[in-house]
């Protein structure tokens, strides 16, 4: 996760830069860091744990950044990693701390699943999103009435609950109209669009609002056609996030019915870019997509 620098050289300025993403980043940067320090003193992931008393996959979790921190296993990891300059120790025992503080997205920790909420911090912390949707609009691209109607299918949900989820989802649009928006490259199935989630009107007002997003010039949307047949991503949706500083990994995200899949070993990040790349050669080109959309529209 990050490049080998010479022993006890911890890059402050590259850290410090992190400070604004939120606590995401910052625990993938504090991760990254312990990774590269526990690989430097050739120590496996099950060694480091039963020093701290905990298994290999806490210190996989605690390496990538999907969990917090305790103060206390960061400083015996870096006892154990010989870590002993009082300047090193507390730059990472300081960022370690700021990374448990949590996002604005915390607040809405009621109203999503456990498992959706460390989505939120990759996502409002990515440069670029890449997604394929499948049976839905991308959450980024949907209108309020129709994030309504999809946050209405799940059972079991307070009409509270609802308007919760969807003035997250509405919060979480914001990055793509920030001052250095996120760059979004979505590729939809055309399954998505026929399926009148929340009614005719709904859908309308849907669709003509993805043609007004696909003209900023930080989103593209594509259209897989039924006519394409088959094509490269024959399953759910995917998404892919790389993230602002380039020394992080880029994540895979897959969501599925009531949990999600982080696949995070190289070979399988390689695959779902391939994947993705596959998507956006076999979908309709920028232009063809709005000509698609307009008819989708006037067939709505």
């Amino acid at each position: 996760m990050s490049t080998v620098r010479p022993e006890g050289d911890i890059d402050e300025d590259r850290i410090q830069d992190q400070r604004p993403s939120g606590p995401t980043v910052l625990r993938m940067v504090v991760g990254g860091e312990l990774r590269r320090l526990r690989e430097a003193c050739d120590i496996s992931r099950g060694e480091a744990g039963y020093h701290i008393r905990a298994s290999d996959t806490k210190i996989s979790r605690m390496e990538l950044g999907r969990t917090g921190f305790k103060i206390r296993d960061v400083a015996d990891l870096l006892t154990l990693y010989g870590v002993t300059g009082t300047a090193e120790r507390d730059t990472l025992l300081t960022l370690a701390e700021e990374a448990n503080h949590p996002g604005w997205w915390s607040a809405y920790g009621d109203a999503v699943p456990s498992w959706f909420e460390p989505y939120l911090g990759l996502e409002q912390a990515a440069s670029v999103i890449r997604s394929w949707e499948v049976q839905f609009v991308p959450g980024l691209l949907q209108t309020e009435a129709y994030a309504r109607a999809v946050a209405g299918l799940a059972r079991g949900l307070s009409e509270e609950d609802v308007e919760r989820r969807v003035a997250l989802r509405m919060r979480r649009q914001e990055i793509l109209t920030r001052p250095r928006p996120v760059k979004l490259w979505a590729v939809l199935d055309e399954g998505a669009l026929r399926r009148p989630v929340g009614g005719r009107a709904v859908m309308r007002a849907q669709i003509a609002h993805l043609i007004d997003m696909a003209a900023l010039p930080n989103v593209t949307l594509q259209l897989m056609p039924f006519s394409r047949g088959g094509h490269a991503a024959a399953g759910g949706p995917i998404t892919i996030l790389r993230m602002a500083e380039d020394l992080l990994p880029d994540v895979v995200y897959l969501e599925q019915l009531h949990s999600a899949i982080y696949p995070d070993k190289p070979a399988d990040i390689d695959l779902y870019w391939d994947v993705m790349n596959r998507l956006s050669v076999e979908a309709e080109p920028v232009d063809v997509t709005l000509g698609s959309l307009r008819s989708i529209l006037d067939e709505t």
